[in-house]
C-alpha cells in the first residue's frame, strides 16, 4: 500500500512544491504512508466517497469512516479520498496528504481475519485539519486511472505471483523427495506437479504482459485513461486472484497430510489463507462489474502484438 500511495505522489504530485519537498522526505527519512481511500458505507469502491473536505481559506478539515487503513497506527502520514466540497456528487473527489501531527485516528474496528494478519488494517475514525497546499492538484479520478489502477492490480498480483511459487516449490521439493524414496518410480503426483508450474507460468505471462503494457502506456495520458487499459489491468487482477489458489489447492494435494500440517516444510496452510483474501481485496465482483460497464463501450483487442 506505501508503493500504491507512493506511485500517486511521483505520478501526479510533480507540479506542487509543497509535494515534492514531501517526497524529498519520504526518501531522506524513510516514511511509512498508508491509504484511506475505503469508508464506511461505500467499502471497497474507491471511486466514490461520503465525506468531504471542507476548506476554510488556507487550511482543510476532514473527518472520514475510514473502515480499513494498513498499518494506519503506524504510518507517519496518510492519503486520503474525500469528496471536492460538501455540494460536489460521490465521484467528484480529491487526494489529500496528512501528517502524522495533523490528524487524530480513533480506533472503530480490528483487523482479525483469516489470513493477511501482517497487514493490521485496522478500521478508523480520521480527523485532520491541514494547508490546502496538501491537497493533490489532479482530481482523483485521474490519479486512480494513470496510477492507482494499474500499480494496485500488479503489486498485488505480483505478492500473489511470490506466494504461489512458495507453494509450488514445495510441492516440488515434496515430489522430489518421493523419488528419491522410490528409485525408478515417478510419483503420482508429478503429474499434478506439472500442472501445477503450467499454472503458475500462466501467472508469470500475465504479469510480465501487464508490466509491459504498463510502462508503454505511461508514454501516453490518453493510453492510460482508455477503456481497454483500464479492461487489461482488471482482467490481470481478477485472473491472477483466481489462479493463485488453484495453484496452492493443486500444491495441497500434492504435498497431502503434510501440507495440512503445520509443522512440515511443507505447510500450506498460511499460503492458502492468504491466497483467498485476493479475490475479496478488492472484490472480483466489484471489479467485473465495472469491466461489464467498459466492455459496453469497448471492443476487446485480439490483436497478438497489442
Amino acid at each position: 500500500m506505501h508503493q500504491i500511495k507512493l506511485s500517486s505522489l511521483v505520478s501526479h504530485g510533480q507540479s506542487s512544491p509543497w509535494h515534492r519537498d514531501f517526497m524529498t522526505r519520504i526518501a531522506a527519512e524513510q516514511l511509512l504512508l498508508a491509504s484511506a481511500t475505503t469508508e464506511a458505507g461505500i467499502g471497497g469502491d474507491l471511486r466514490n466517497s461520503i465525506c468531504a473536505v471542507q476548506i476554510n481559506g488556507a487550511t482543510f478539515d476532514l473527518e472520514k469512516e475510514a473502515s480499513v487503513i494498513s498499518y494506519g497506527a503506524q504510518a507517519d502520514a496518510i492519503l486520503a479520498t474525500a469528496r471536492r466540497n460538501a455540494e460536489a456528487p460521490s465521484s467528484d473527489q480529491v487526494m489529500v496528504v496528512v501528517l502524522k501531527d495533523q490528524y487524530h485516528l480513533e480506533k472503530t474496528s480490528t483487523w482479525d481475519t483469516l489470513g493477511m494478519r501482517g497487514t493490521c488494517s485496522d478500521g478508523f475514525r480520521l480527523k485532520t485539519s491541514a494547508p490546502v497546499e496538501q491537497i493533490l492538484p489532479k482530481p482523483f479520478a485521474e490519479i486512480a486511472a494513470q496510477s492507482m489502477l494499474a500499480t494496485s492490480h500488479l503489486l498485488w498480483s505480483s505478492v500473489w505471483f511470490g506466494i504461489a511459487t512458495d507453494a509450488a516449490a514445495r510441492a516440488q521439493s515434496f515430489v522430489r523427495a518421493e523419488a528419491r524414496n522410490r528409485p525408478g518410480a515417478l510419483p503420482p503426483c508429478a503429474l499434478r506437479l506439472a500442472e501445477t508450474i503450467s499454472k503458475l507460468q500462466e501467472v508469470k505471462s500475465s504479469l510480465v504482459a501487464g508490466l509491459g503494457r504498463f510502462a508503454a502506456a505511461k508514454r501516453s495520458e490518453e493510453e492510460l485513461m482508455s477503456l481497454g487499459f483500464a479492461v487489461a489491468m482488471n482482467n490481470l487482477k481478477v485472473s491472477v486472484s483466481q489462479t493463485v489458489v488453484q495453484i496452492i489447492n493443486h500444491a495441497l494435494l500434492i504435498c497431502g497430510i503434510h501440507g495440512y500440517k503445520n509443522n512440515t516444510p511443507y505447510s500450506l496452510g498460511r499460503h492458502l489463507r492468504d491466497a483467498h483474501s485476493a479475490a475479496l481485496m478488492i472484490s472480483n465482483d466489484r471489479i467485473l462489474g465495472n469491466t461489464s460497464n467498459l466492455l459496453l463501450a469497448h471492443r476487446y483487442d485480439a490483436g497478438l502484438l497489442s
